[in-house]
């Protein structure tokens, strides 16, 4: 099964979104769920994205240094 990651909501001090800062976990990589998978920084804040569920990192969509927005799928892990 397929499950796409997204950028969780931002809130309004984040409206023109995050930068990619760092990839924390490479392609192929087992995750258990709740792992950090991506660092974000915006203009006030860095934090990271944790992987809603236990598998595998199929794919990353977004590479370090983009600029990525409320919604936007960052990678696809395979359960």
């Amino acid at each position: 099964m397929r499950h796409e990651v997204t950028l969780p909501d931002l809130g309004e001090d984040a409206n023109d979104g995050a930068a990619v800062s760092h990839w924390l976990v490479e392609p192929g990589a087992e995750v258990a769920e709740g792992d950090e998978l991506i660092e974000l920084t915006t203009d006030k804040a860095a934090f990271s994205v944790p992987s809603p569920a236990a598998g595998r990192l199929a794919e990353r969509l977004v590479n370090e240094g983009d600029q990525v927005k409320s919604g936007d799928v960052l990678c696809v892990l395979e359960s």
